[in-house]
């Protein structure tokens, strides 16, 4: 019964890291203008504090997941 839930946290781990990335890459908003007359061209970067907020969220349940999961797997291996 422990393995099953180590293994479901350890699923959850991971799909929160990729919903953390997928979140960070939607947080960074980059705008490209082009050179008009004397001004040169350039980037900019404008940062979306809600979709940066949830990717660190998930980026801290991810880690407890997977703490959680590992330390429920080495609590199987210890002798009581």
């Amino acid at each position: 019964m422990r393995r099953g839930i180590a293994f479901g946290e350890l699923v959850l781990a991971v799909l929160c890291g990729l919903g953390a990335v997928a979140s960070w890459n939607r947080g960074l908003v980059t705008t490209s203008f082009a050179a008009a007359g004397e001004m040169p061209g350039f980037d900019a970067t404008r940062y979306v504090a809600p979709w940066l907020l949830l990717a660190t969220l998930l980026l801290v349940f991810a880690g407890l997941f997977a703490v959680d999961a590992v330390s429920r797997v080495r609590s199987l291996s210890s002798p009581n």
